[in-house]
């Protein structure tokens, strides 16, 4: 019996996903663990293997952002009924999404469906874009180019309007003569050659437009749109929740990073890898983890989970957002296994082929904008997390030590904390720890 194949949840913060490509083509045949689609989640783009052996009968969303379970494709027997799988399933043919590579292929023998009679120019608005059927892409290229869907055939699966027949308007706009009357002559009458009447000409038919995607020109207002990312839709209501939702609170401390520096210094003549500061960060965080517990909490709704492992994600640029690998057991590697670790997920995270299973499980989160050369900042706890340490740069300024004016190496942290799991006085207990250790780092090491 035919197999129907549906979004998986890639990643416990996924909601849809988005089809990057399809490596398999409609009756090729396909074998179990063999890749058949890239998908992109909140967090990477990821290979999609073959849950089954046979043919694929059916794409059903040929691209773009795609619920969770809802249905992809269909793999079976050469020649299988595909649709009664689907419908056996309680899903339609396309899911709503996009049109199905059968459907285009049995359409590449027919006429494109055309436009009705009545010109977009010419035809109202329709209330809402959501009461007409169309797939997403049909939805953005009518609105790129101008043409009101209302006044569109769908040829694909109950009349849904797709790609093509929103090319098909396209062209026919670019190639239909214009209607309207040719423009009134100049105030100069044009030359004509002598005993031959004038012919006036006809109106030009107008070029298709240039459509330039999410562009947009129109007098004092100049802007582009950019279509939101899978990741950034995630930042974005995640990120939202923490901060509506826990009631942060900030403390920040300064600290006289001389004595890291000379031990740094020394590590790095013997260390088979550079030692950074942020892994001194990272293990000085870990160990003021396992003296102020509270820290390493997190809060459940009706209960506080206190963490027994100290797993601490650090917070990575990438060219849509943040993404932030693990660290687990931190308080149990060395600076140079924390250096590695960190190093080697950092540039699997720039190129999104981070798993998820290494973005999860994180029991305290470290943002690091020192290397920006920002000095101070605070930062939105990072869920399930009851705290996040933003860490500034180092900077060279007059410090007062034994009475003294002297050069100083100073960097400032703010720890964000959740008031429904940490209070200020444990949240200050763990600073001041975390203070000390850098400011000794030696106790690190033992």
């Amino acid at each position: 019996m035919a197999e129907v194949i549906t979004m998986p949840r890639l990643s416990d913060t996924m909601e849809e996903g988005n089809l990057v490509e399809w490596h398999k083509q409609v009756g090729d045949e396909v074998e179990t663990g063999e890749l058949l689609a890239e998908i992109e989640t909140d967090k990477a783009t990821m290979d999609f293997d073959s849950p089954a052996d046979g043919v694929l009968l059916h794409i059903a969303v040929e691209g773009g952002a795609v619920p969770i379970d809802s249905v992809i494709a269909v793999i079976g027997e050469e020649g299988e009924d595909w649709k009664a799988a689907v419908a056996a399933q309680g899903g339609a043919a396309s899911n709503g999404e996009a049109e199905s590579s059968d459907a285009k292929a049995e359409a590449a023998n027919e006429p494109a469906a055309a436009p009705k009679a009545q010109s977009s120019s010419e035809a109202p608005k329709s209330d809402s874009d959501s009461r007409i059927k169309a797939s997403p892409l049909a939805k953005s290229m009518a609105k790129d180019a101008g043409i009101d869907l209302a006044n569109l055939s769908g040829s694909g699966d109950n009349g849904r309007i797709v790609k093509r027949d929103v090319e098909a308007a396209m062209e026919q706009q670019g190639s239909t003569p214009a209607t309207a009357p040719a423009p009134a002559a100049p105030a100069t009458a044009p030359m004509v050659t002598p005993n031959v009447p004038a012919v006036k000409e006809a109106a030009p038919a107008p070029e298709a437009p240039t459509v330039v995607p999410f562009s947009f020109n129109s007098g004092d207002n100049n802007y582009t749109d950019t279509p939101v990312s899978q990741m950034r839709k995630v930042i974005a209501r995640r990120l939202g929740e923490s901060k509506f939702t826990a009631p942060h609170f900030y403390l920040t401390v300064e600290i006289d990073m001389s004595n890291a520096i000379k031990l740094r210094k020394q590590l790095n003549e013997v260390s088979p890898v550079k030692i950074s500061f942020n892994d001194l960060v990272i293990k000085a965080a870990a160990a003021a983890l396992r003296l102020h517990p509270t820290i390493n909490s997190s809060w459940m709704g009706d209960h506080i989970r206190e963490n027994r492992n100290i797993n601490v994600g650090v917070a990575v640029a990438v060219e849509d957002g943040l993404l932030v690998p693990v660290v687990r057991h931190a308080d149990m590697k060395t600076l140079s296994q924390i250096n590695t670790e960190v190093k080697e997920m950092a540039g699997r995270a720039k190129k999104r082929k981070l798993q998820p299973q290494e973005m999860q499980g994180n029991t305290f989160t470290i943002s690091n904008l020192g290397m920006f050369g920002i000095e101070e900042f605070t930062a939105i706890i990072n869920p399930p997390d009851a705290c996040i340490l933003a860490v500034g740069g180092i900077i060279d300024k007059p410090v007062v030590k034994n009475g003294e004016v002297v050069p100083g190496k100073q960097m400032k942290v703010t720890l964000s904390c959740d008031h429904r799991v940490v209070d200020g006085a444990s949240g200050a207990q763990f600073l001041n720890a975390f203070k000390d250790i850098l400011q000794d780092p030696i106790r690190i090491l033992v």
